[in-house]
């Protein structure tokens, strides 16, 4: 079934509203994909926030044009399932790297993340960036640090002085 030139329109429009919200972008290659492994995959991608798309390559140079992630149009060739993380920046590698893992045939090809454009090598790199409340657990660590430290800190001069005196009273004879 052919694509009208408003249903096109109505794509290019969704895809560039979600890329204009996007935090990163990963394209991978699904040549060889059951439609059964594709369905499990939009699963996966709806359940980790992750905007899912297979998109015509000229429809997807359209969409992305004005978007940060115009650096990717050069490698649209072939067919490309277009993730976008949408609640924090390492979602859609962590979605499309752990599907990898089990399905060969899915292939990331390149990734995108604030305008610049990433090898395919560097997926490893963006899946462990932290989720945003790892991240904020993580700041509160480092920020209770200081605080524990001092705590530590006052709590041992009293302790010091009880055990000094105890040490003086246990040498005295009886």
């Amino acid at each position: 079934m052919a694509l009208t030139f408003e249903d096109k329109k109505k794509i290019v429009s969704e895809v560039a509203a979600v890329a204009t919200e996007a935090h990163s972008a990963v394209a991978a290659e699904y040549h060889g994909l059951s439609v059964g492994e594709m369905t499990e995959l939009r699963v996966k991608a709806r359940e980790g926030g992750v905007y899912l798309r297979v998109v015509k390559n000229n429809l997807a140079k359209l969409a992305l044009a004005d978007t940060e992630f115009s650096c990717m149009s050069e490698g649209f060739v072939g067919p490309l399932v277009l993730a976008f993380s949408q609640e924090d920046p390492g979602a859609a590698a962590r979605v499309l790297k752990d599907f990898a893992k089990e399905h060969d045939k899915l292939e990331v090809k390149m990734l995108s993340v604030g305008g610049e454009l990433l090898p395919a090598s560097d997926i490893d790199r963006l899946a462990k960036l932290p989720t945003r409340d790892q991240a904020l657990a993580i700041l509160a660590g480092t920020f209770r640090a200081p605080v524990e430290k001092l705590a530590r800190t006052l709590n041992e001069v009293p302790g010091k002085l009880v055990r000094t005196v105890a040490a003086v009273r246990d040498s005295k004879p009886a």
